[in-house]
């Protein structure tokens, strides 16, 4: 019987005159004979939650031991010190003595828990930068992608398209994209990025082929049964696990529009899902409706559109603890259980060549920051992920002993495995609406500069190591439980553990080697890592000019605001322009339902008026004429048409591609 267990059913019994007497010895000599037994011979024992539950009962009963002694030494002093004068000393001796035996009166239930290692200094970069711009993360904040007065019910949830923008979602991907890349168009900018991963992964400065597979990976944790009706998989509306933050399908849409109608994938090349869990009605609907012949996975369903996903015999991670830390067991003791060292993963992981991980940016009870790494968690094969807890701080409702640096870190491993992080294409990371923990509602973020909005951003990195610490920044600054939140997840220590070890193998723990693949090839350096200097002016090493670290590339509401591509109410204009992307004429068609004049307007992303189209008046409604665009630099444009009608003035926009 589990030491735990045995003390469950001592302390139940109630009112016994025999436990009030007896009943702390027993279970001290027994948890002290327990606690020897099991660590003496394995000292990493110590960290075994058993051990941590017998650890409080073993030290109050020594404690006890030594308060009797120590009392009984001190009072025998005391007439000593009373003798020879020492008032002030007899009075310290007594003091301490009636203190001493109230130590062992300490309730079990309220040990502290510890801090942990604090954060290494800020802007002191490790590991090696990766990126077409090494070390770059472009951060997108626009507070028009998301609605304050969502509220997250039945009728206005944020995954709804009545509660995000995604017109400015589009807007966010397509700044960032080419932030990225430093490229002048869209197309260009996923070529540079398919040339850079190709090159990283051994296979040539190679683009992307016909045929060859992309997995979208998405989170949906909260689609576990009863969060779900079983006949068409809609959301349950009625209870405390519905809207919760996970990763807004108005981003998928996005990365989708870029890979359909940009680069060119077919849609029969390109699956989503989150292969441990559900495909939730409303993402299919949304999804399909606009791209029905991609591959929407689903872990048990193979109807209402959806394919189960396969479980693989031979793709396998091998976790580099090699059993030593990963045990079975439930979520609060799972190093109790028989060692853990491998796991199988979907054969999507197999058959995809590449992969484009779209967590959602949140705290974690367990973790402290869950994003892409942690994501990970629900691509293995098991029916739950509560054999990788071991291998976090674990932060949760038992006392954190993995909160110091050097310790075996789950997500290294997540990163670093071939199948998983080697083959992520991109790392773009939904934060329109971060929650507190993982199992929470979005929360409007109190400081500044989102003062009491949704965190309303978006981040892009080739880096996936840089990318991870700027969330941590993000998420260790918001969350510290001064903002409106009891939860400070991302403060306990050694958080950013699995970073440091990610970044530079030095950090790596005593006897551990990461090689998820146990082919004897360890892991190189996955990217750089560093804080950045202040929240205030959330400046890295490269920003700062003094070290090859990270780079954070702001792109501020301003820049959104000025841009010409906003969602226009009332608009019904019917509008198109071709060829796109656009070499020499452009030509713009449109139908405002109504007899009047057309003018246009033409911008640049950043917002800047290129040229104007005078105004046309409309036959029947319609009209179509054509601008000429050789003269444009290779880039991104809008088109922004103002039709004045009888029913009024109308408008709508339209982005081109000048190449």
């Amino acid at each position: 019987m589990k030491f735990k267990n045995f003390t469950q059913k001592i302390t139940s019994i109630k009112g016994s005159k025999l436990w009030s007497k007896t009943g702390f010895i027993i279970i001290g000599i027994a948890s002290t004979v327990w606690f020897l037994i099991r660590v003496i011979p394995k000292p990493s024992r110590a960290s075994y939650p058993c051990m941590r539950a017998a650890a409080p009962f073993m030290s109050s009963f020594v404690i006890y031991l030594i308060s009797l002694s120590g009392a009984a030494l001190l009072f025998k002093k005391f007439p000593k010190g009373f003798k020879s004068a020492q008032i002030t000393l007899t009075v310290l001796f007594f003091v301490i003595a009636l203190a001493i035996p109230g130590i062992s009166t300490i309730k079990n239930n309220q040990v502290e828990q510890s801090v942990g290692s604090p954060l290494e200094e800020a802007n002191s970069p490790m590991g090696i930068a990766k990126g077409i711009n090494p070390g770059r993360v472009v951060w997108a904040y626009n507070p028009d992608a998301t609605d304050k007065n969502c509220n997250n019910t039945s009728s206005y949830a944020y995954f709804m398209d009545s509660a995000t923008d995604q017109d400015q979602v589009d807007q966010m991907l397509d700044a960032t994209m080419l932030k990225i890349t430093s490229k002048s168009t869209i197309k260009d900018s996923w070529d540079a990025v398919f040339k850079y991963h190709n090159t990283e992964r051994g296979k040539g400065a190679i683009s992307y082929s016909a045929g060859e597979i992309i997995f979208i990976k998405i989170n949906r944790t909260s689609s576990w049964g009863g969060n779900f009706k079983e006949s068409d998989l809609s959301r349950v509306t009625t209870n405390g696990n519905y809207a919760m933050s996970e990763t807004s399908p108005q981003v998928v849409t996005s990365v989708l529009r870029h890979l359909v109608n940009i680069v060119g994938v077919a849609e029969d090349d390109i699956y989503i899902g989150d292969p441990m869990k559900h495909m939730y009605k409303d993402d299919y609907e949304k999804w399909h409706g606009e791209f029905p012949n991609v591959h929407y996975l689903d872990n048990t369903k193979s109807t209402l559109g959806r394919e189960k996903v396969v479980k693989s015999t031979t793709a396998v991670i091998d976790y580099s603890d090699r059993g030593e830390v990963l045990r079975t067991g439930d979520w609060n003791d799972a190093l109790d259980g028989s060692p853990i060292q491998t796991d199988n993963l979907y054969t999507i992981f197999e058959d995809m060549e590449y992969m484009i991980n779209i967590p959602a940016m949140k705290a974690h009870i367990r973790a402290g920051v869950t994003m892409f790494a942690k994501n990970h968690f629900g691509s293995h094969t098991r029916e739950s992920a509560k054999h990788l807890h071991a291998g976090l701080v674990e932060v949760g409702s038992v006392n954190p002993l993995r909160n110091t640096y050097g310790l075996y870190r789950t997500q290294v491993d997540m990163m670093g495995h071939e199948l998983l992080g080697k083959k992520n294409l991109i790392f773009i990371m939904d934060a329109l609406y971060a929650s507190k923990h993982e199992n929470h509602k979005p929360d409007k973020w109190q400081k500044a500069p989102w003062n009491g909005d949704w965190s309303s951003s978006l981040f892009v990195s080739l880096d996936p190591v840089a990318i991870e610490s700027v969330g941590f920044d993000f998420l260790y600054y918001e969350y510290d439980g001064t903002s409106g939140s009891e939860y400070a997840n991302p403060h306990y220590g050694a958080v950013d553990d699995y970073l440091h070890q990610a970044a530079d193998k030095v950090n790596w723990p005593t006897g551990i080697t990461y090689d998820p693949e146990n082919d004897g090839t360890e892991i190189e350096s996955l990217g750089v890592h560093e804080h950045w200097n202040n929240a205030t002016d959330m400046q890295y090493s490269r920003n700062l000019g003094t070290a090859d670290g990270i780079e954070l590339v702001k792109l501020s509401p301003d820049f959104f605001t000025s841009n010409p591509l906003l969602k226009l109410n009332n608009s019904t204009i019917e509008l198109k322009a071709y060829p796109n992307p656009v070499q020499n004429n452009l030509t713009l068609s449109f139908n405002i339902g109504y007899e009047g004049t057309v003018s246009a307007t033409i911008y640049s992303l950043e917002g800047r008026r290129i040229a104007s189209i005078d105004p046309v008046e409309t036959i029947n409604g319609t009209q179509e004429f054509s601008w000429n665009a050789a003269n444009l630099n290779n880039g991104l444009y809008f088109v922004n048409v103002t039709a004045k009608t009888s029913n009024g003035t109308k408008q709508s926009t339209i982005k081109f591609e000048k190449q």
